[in-house]
């Protein structure tokens, strides 16, 4: 195996072995406490300009396979694991190192993740550089703090669907003959920062036929195309810095019952009036527990986001519904007067748990005229 070293900005350096590609990969390094799921995270084009590290010790075990994909192909510019397993999994189609050089993405193993995980939760998430070259860890260093920040940083724009298109396809079944086709019933138009494809299929799961949207299409667009409902989609950057979204969707709000997930909730709330700031180090994993504050329930949920909302600067703009147990920072807000709300975990996640997947049919009824609970 050929030496790699990850660099942060910071001085700090993990000497391991290369896989997937032996191209050198740059950006924000962060880390995912989820168990599974690892083809689903580096597909997230949440994760553009980010180099995912995994906190569980062994990753590959599962292989990948084109199912699995949460988009048409990985968007994470790199990958840092402890120790990469051969596939040993009937649903495998092509090993983790084979997939990852496929699509050019540079990954590093056998280096102490929970050193990484405890460093980068201790001093925040900072950019970093990994590579092959044989250059001095000074030289990666170096490079590592000419990367730009992710603060500031539209990504949104850049991942965003080119073209108008349709979706009417369900979620598969892994197993056993297709469930019966959804009927129709609703028409929503999703605008697309980032979006995941499970987003799609739950939405046509309640009975939406989805017409997705580029992130820059006008609010008078959007309502051209007579919708029951805008759906706001997760997305990868600073919800700040995404050109002219809060201008767009403060436009909707009122016309339209509103459901926006992650940067979908970060720009709903900038729309409102409020205000988001970056977090030291975010939440990504599958285990954040999130109380609803209106029943007192608590949902364990799947979350991935370096940004959040500042509750404060909601007060009289919004009710905050949500919030995390591990940090109370802002994880749902809503407007039920303007039938409009958000959340900023995953609902639909894969993987993930599936306590809060009632939140699609909440958007359902929404539509279908009930009113939001209070």
């Amino acid at each position: 195996m050929k030496r790699a070293v990850l660099a942060l900005a910071d001085g700090t350096t993990f000497e391991g072995r290369a896989f997937g590609s032996f191209e050198p990969s740059a950006g924000e390094v962060v880390f995912n406490t989820s168990m599974s799921g690892y083809q689903e995270i580096l597909t997230d084009p949440s994760y553009v300009g980010q180099i995912v590290t995994m906190s569980v010790p062994q990753i590959g075990n599962v292989g990948t396979n084109p199912d699995d994909e949460e988009s048409s192909r990985p968007h994470a510019t790199g990958m840092a694991v402890r120790e990469l397993s051969p596939p040993s999994n009937y649903r495998s189609h092509e090993g983790l190192d084979a997939w990852l050089a496929r699509w050019r993405v540079g990954g590093i193993e056998g280096i102490d993740t929970r050193r990484l995980v405890r460093h980068l939760r201790t001093h925040g998430s900072q950019n970093g550089f990994l590579s092959a070259e044989a250059i001095s860890e000074a030289a990666l260093v170096e490079r590592a703090r000419a990367v730009p920040s992710m603060e500031g940083l539209d990504l949104a724009t850049g991942v965003s669907t080119r073209e108008r298109y349709e979706w009417t396809r369900p979620t598969p079944a892994l197993f056993g003959p297709p469930p019966p086709a959804p009927a129709l019933r609703f028409h929503v138009v999703a605008i697309d920062y980032g979006l995941k494809k499970a987003m799609l299929q739950f939405l046509v799961d309640v009975g939406c036929r989805v017409t997705v949207v580029p992130a820059g299409t006008s609010a008078d667009a959007v309502l051209a195309l007579s919708p029951d409902g805008v759906f706001l989609t997760n997305g990868p950057g600073d919800p700040a810095a995404v050109a002219g979204a809060d201008r767009v969707v403060a436009a909707l709000i009122g016309k339209k019952p509103l459901f926006g997930i992650c940067l979908g909730h970060q720009i709903l709330a900038r729309a409102l009036g409020g205000t988001t700031y970056k977090m030291k180090f975010g939440h990504r994993g599958a285990n954040q527990p999130v109380q609803d504050l209106a029943t007192s329930k608590v949902e364990i949920t799947s979350q991935n986001h370096g940004f959040a909302v500042d509750a404060g600067s909601l007060a009289g703009k919004a009710v905050v519904t949500h919030r995390n147990l591990n940090d109370g920072t802002v994880e749902g807000l809503a407007v039920p007067e303007a039938r409009c709300f958000s959340v900023q975990y995953h609902p639909e996640a894969s993987p993930g748990p599936h306590d809060a997947r009632y939140l699609f049919d909440r958007f359902a009824r929404l539509m279908a005229g009930e009113p939001l609970p209070r």
